[in-house]
């Protein structure tokens, strides 16, 4: 740089940057000269769309700059702070020559395609004045305020008036009046009419947790948006901020109460003396040493916005839209698994490799990461999309491993423990800023997980006025903040998956959910699906298990078995997520009928804890029916994907409760007991799917029964009595007039069972057993139906006896026994 020499009477000669004049001359002719692949200026119709009054912003791609001339490029990545009011000046010169354009507006320039990517951790003073690209997510946004750009002062002295005072983030008042007989310094007045603002807005972004380092704590930078890049950046969002690393002064550190006292170079003693000199840097003036890093942004971008970057489920997008982003093999691909047919179990194994079994729970969160269709009425209600899943169940069987799978495949996921989350943490919080002073929202987990998935490990053991917190974001998808003069309503359209242990550690089946679950009421009914994973002993299971883990642990790449990659399922996602399936008259009609019935078990017996259906149950299967549709990239929801969709919501209710079947407290008959039979059993006789509970437990062997207690679990009582009714309705078809006597049938059933059978007295116990059962399928289930000849002419008086003691005995018409 050289500095022109000042003219004799000139006060404030300015100085002449060259290298920068060089780099605005050279980038202006980029502008005019750069062509696209069509042989057009690639830059001049963006110009031309200067001339509209919101628009001030050209948006400059870093990989045209470099092809066109590299050394420039070069010069302006290294000395940007330096170059960047010259290259706004070129954007002006350009758009001036194409437009029609006012004389005081201010143009500004935004690079990007900046192919570098940095972490927060980088940015070191080595750093300043470079354009860099960060990426973070957003965590704390503030209003938008207009930032004086350059000033028009008026001198109160002479009224001589001092234009263009350039302001460097901070307020700068000319240093002396340009009068050459005033001598004022001080008295100044900001001309506002004459004066430039421009939109000015900070946000805080902090680390993603995929880049922290082990055992670190997130950091966080402030960074500056300006112009039309003020609003581009939500809570929660995660961004590519393009711009440059400057230095502030810290105005936090100066109002931080005990330094002021300090900033004083000497202390006056008692007597007005100056008793001890200056003493080291703390005494110096703290004040001018309290420098941070800020990030001044000239472009914002959501990072990777093709496939899960800002919105997962943005509004403006189509199918059509997503379509045109893939290349031509991704479309083909999302093509080809659009036609499979075992779509839903391949995604499935695809999605949890590592996690053997527990094919509802995959299919339950499948189903979740699809969503249903989110709808607003007429009186403007909104009715959520979004699916809640909650898995309960005992340690070691895999929930944490279902939420970190979850957390680490969905674009916009949060992970959050429930014991060390409070309220605030987990919707927002409303802070006071340190230099503004002002209050401002902190993002929350659900804020951050907004259009994503929030994931919650340990929900049973958050306090319970946290949870009452997220009572508002499950079912109305908002939170409410009014606090310290902020009230607000933010979105937080996230679906949740929660995972929770049982009291006491194991799942106790004599007992309800409710009981088994530290939960309330409310937020157990505003999860559409309960999964609940009881760590049973069974070989054929532990062997696979553990041949998977030991798999796992041995050769970990070649184990895994996916048949779509994850890419694969994101793209596929993104673009079944567009469809807004609508329900079709049958469908309609058939969840009518399976929720009627599903109320209809619900009301029979006296329920004193139980798992209410209500709407919200209603609500969720018609979710889930929506989801499946999706799934299979449909218009309509068919009677089909409602059936799966009843079937998993009633896998989540069917397998809550199922108490022990105590035959020994028959004979007494407690009070207690017969609610509890009419809760837990006569509740379930009628599910018309009742049965798949117990398919998958079909390997379970009926237990030795000792003679003290005559105990069957629910699942093996459930087997015998589909095989006593298949055995009956068998002999129905053979013969219609045929049917057998009771004493027949425990025949034919010891014969079934024979191979069991080891000694006298397991026999014997094993009748009693199958007497018990029949006894209760007819007096407590109403199953079977006893056949006597009460009522009617005797023809023998001993045949009757016989008969009162070994009736026949029918099935119950109106039993439907489906698989």
């Amino acid at each position: 740089m050289d500095v022109r020499e000042a003219a004799p009477g000139a006060a404030g000669q300015q100085v002449k940057d060259e290298l920068a004049e060089k780099c605005q001359k050279l980038f202006q002719d980029f502008l005019e000269e750069f062509l696209n692949s069509d042989g057009e200026v690639k830059y001049l119709h963006d110009a031309e769309e200067l001339i509209r009054p919101e628009r001030n912003t050209l948006a400059v791609s870093f990989v045209d700059l470099d092809q066109y001339n590299q050394q420039l490029a070069t010069t302006v990545q290294e000395e940007f702070y330096r170059v960047y009011p010259h290259l706004c000046r070129a954007v002006r010169n350009f758009a001036r020559d194409h437009g029609n354009i006012p004389p005081n507006k201010e143009f500004y320039v935004a690079i990007q395609d900046l192919p570098a990517r940095h972490k927060i951790r980088e940015l070191t003073a080595a750093r300043i004045g470079t354009l860099l690209r960060i990426s973070g997510q957003v965590v704390r946004t503030h209003p938008v305020h207009p930032e004086l750009v350059s000033g028009t002062f008026m001198c109160l002295d002479c009224q001589t008036v001092v234009k263009d005072v350039e302001q460097q983030f901070k307020y700068t008042q000319p240093n002396i009046c340009r009068n050459p007989v005033c001598a004022n310094r001080r008295r100044f007045m900001l001309d506002t009419n004459k004066s430039r603002f421009v939109d000015f807005q900070k946000v805080r972004i902090q680390e993603t947790q995929a880049e922290l380092p082990r055992g670190s704590i997130p950091r966080s930078v402030e960074v500056i948006l300006r112009a039309e890049a003020v609003e581009s950046a939500q809570a929660g969002d995660k961004c590519d901020f393009t711009g440059m690393l400057i230095v502030v002064p810290d105005v936090s550190q100066m109002t931080t109460p005990g330094i002021r006292a300090e900033t004083g170079s000497r202390v006056s003693g008692a007597e007005g003396y100056e008793t001890e000199g200056v003493r080291g840097l703390r005494a110096l003036g703290v004040r001018d040493l309290s420098y941070k890093l800020a990030f001044l942004a000239c472009h914002v971008a959501q990072t990777n916005p093709r496939f899960g970057g800002k919105e997962i489920r943005e509004e403006e997008q189509t199918a059509e839209s997503i379509k045109n982003q893939m290349t031509v093999q991704e479309w083909e691909k999302v093509f080809e698994m659009s036609q499979d047919k075992n779509l839903y179990h391949n995604l499935c194994t695809s999605l949890f490799p590592t996690i053997h079994g527990n094919d509802e729970v995959k299919r339950g969160v499948l189903l979740m990461l699809f969503g249903g269709v989110p709808k607003t009425t007429l009186e403007g209600t909104s009715l959520r999309g979004d699916i809640n899943v909650c898995i309960v169940g005992d340690p070691s069987t895999a929930k944490s491993q279902f939420l970190k799978h979850v957390e680490e495949f969905s674009p916009r996921a949060v992970y959050t423990s429930g014991k060390a989350s409070t309220a605030a943490g987990l919707t927002a919080a409303v802070v006071r800023d340190e230099e503004s002073h002002e209050f401002v929202i902190e993002a929350g987990a659900l804020m951050l997980a907004d259009n994503g998935v929030c994931c919650i490990d340990e929900f049973d053991k958050m306090e319970t006025r946290d949870q009452v917190a997220i009572h508002e974001a499950m079912e109305q998808q908002t939170i409410s903040i009014t606090k310290a003069g902020v009230k607000a309503t933010l979105n937080a359209r996230t679906s949740i998956l929660a995972a929770a242990n049982p009291v006491g550690g194991r799942y106790d089946r004599s007992k309800s959910l409710k009981q088994n679950v530290n939960l309330t009421a409310p937020i157990m009914s505003r999860f559409d699906l309960f999964f609940i994973l009881v760590d049973e002993c069974n070989e054929v299971t532990d062997y696979a298990i553990a041949r998977r883990i030991v798999d796992l642990h041995s050769r970990i790449q070649e184990s895994i078995e996916r048949i779509y990659s994850l890419d694969d399922i994101r793209r596929y996602l993104l673009f079944a997520r567009q469809f807004k399936p609508k329900i079709s008259k049958e469908s309609e009609d058939f969840i009518v009928e399976q929720y009627r019935r599903l109320r209809q078990r619900d009301g029979s017996g006296v329920t004193k804890s139980a798992w209410r259906i209500t709407v919200r149950q209603l609500e969720s299967m018609i979710r889930l029916s929506e989801s499946m549709a999706r799934m299979h990239c449909c218009d309509e929801v068919q009677p089909k994907h409602v059936k799966e969709a009843f079937r998993l919501l009633n896998k989540s209710i069917i397998r809550v409760e199922t108490p022990d079947v105590n035959f020994d407290q028959d004979d007494e008959e407690g009070e207690e007991m017969e609610q509890e039979i009419h809760e837990g059993i006569n509740g379930h006789s009628e599910i018309p799917n009742g049965i798949s509970g117990v398919n998958d437990h079909s390997e379970d062997v009926i237990k030795e029964v000792p003679k003290t207690a005559m105990r069957l679990s629910f699942v093996e009582y459930r087997k015998i009595s589909n095989l006593i009714v298949i055995r009956l309705r068998k002999l129905e078809e053979e013969d219609e007039d045929a049917s057998p006597k009771k004493s027949e049938l425990i025949n034919w059933y010891l014969k079934e069972i024979e191979s069991e059978i080891e000694s006298e007295e397991e026999l014997i116990s094993k009748k009693k057993l199958i007497e018990k059962v029949i006894y209760r399928l007819i007096h407590y289930d109403h199953i079977l139906i006893e056949l006597k000849q009460t009522g009617l002419k005797s023809r023998k008086g001993e045949g009757d006896e016989v008969l009162e003691q070994d009736p026949f005995l029918v099935v119950n018409p109106n039993y439907a026994l489906e698989d």
